[in-house]
């Protein structure tokens, strides 16, 4: 099967197929190769392309940016050069695989993400990009959703900001660093709302803030590998079923953070 074949059927499986504007696009390599082997991974670091490269594979599928910004797109600067000149050597073939799984009913990024947290209540897929809530069965606090979620994920630290202590069953996703969070926060509705990034000084202040003057409100920043990693190693089993000759294999590049305790 071809390169491009393989991610055709990828983007097959999101409602809104728009290729106009997209970063979905290949950014190395050659769309025609033959392949047997497809790995997975959140970000095409210089440790995650040697280790493709070595296990054999001809295509990886990452979900987030190679050059440094949204669209890939290409300049001079030293380290940029030298990453790139890795890849090309490496041989792959990269596709990024990211505004398409967000476009999915349910969002194939959240569906993997909930699948890890494994919390009891009913799922609200909503018509807001990448928000998702959760209502739960049974309250729990954020300094419970966060350890939780430290535990099932692998997340070494979860920011908490807002009420920590509050007892709460109203939690909204919205991973990566989608641009709603800050309006999901001040919806009256939202009690807790889990995100992988977020401006402190605006967001955080205003969680803060609002715990401050008696509103049950709290913001939890996951890290951005470690709010959609689980979402992409689930976008790796989904292949292995829709296509059981390829050899599918997930690699895990790491938060970018290092802490004094590690």
């Amino acid at each position: 099967m071809k390169a491009f074949e393989i991610m055709d059927k990828l983007f097959a499986l999101s409602d809104k197929r728009d290729f106009s504007s997209t970063c979905d696009t290949l950014k190395a390599g050659d769309g025609n190769v033959d392949t047997q082997k497809v790995a997975v991974a959140m970000f095409a670091t210089p440790k995650v392309v040697n280790a493709v490269k070595e296990w054999g594979a001809q295509l990886l599928i990452v979900h987030e940016p190679t050059y440094y910004n949204h669209m890939d797109n290409h300049s001079d600067e030293k380290i940029e050069c030298e990453k790139r000149a890795l890849i090309e050597k490496s041989g792959l073939t990269i596709y990024r695989f990211h505004d398409h799984p967000h476009y999915t009913t349910p969002d194939i990024i959240a569906a993997g993400q909930l699948k890890t947290f494994d919390l009891k209540g009913s799922v609200e897929y909503t018509d807001v990009f990448d928000l998702v809530r959760i209502h739960l069965d049974e309250p729990m606090t954020p300094v419970q959703l966060a350890k939780r979620i430290e535990e099932k994920c692998g997340i070494k630290h979860v920011r908490i900001c807002g009420a920590r202590d509050a007892e709460c069953t109203a939690v909204s996703c919205m991973f990566g660093q989608p641009g709603g969070v800050f309006d999901e926060l001040k919806n009256e509705q939202s009690e807790i709302v889990i995100t992988g990034e977020a401006c402190e000084w605006s967001i955080g202040e205003y969680a803060r803030d609002a715990a401050e003057l008696g509103h049950k409100k709290a913001l939890l920043i996951l890290g951005h590998e470690g709010s959609e990693r689980d979402g992409m190693i689930y976008t790796a089993k989904l292949l292995e079923k829709m296509c059981p000759e390829l050899d599918v294999k997930y690699f895990e590049c790491g938060e970018v953070y290092t802490y004094t305790d590690s």
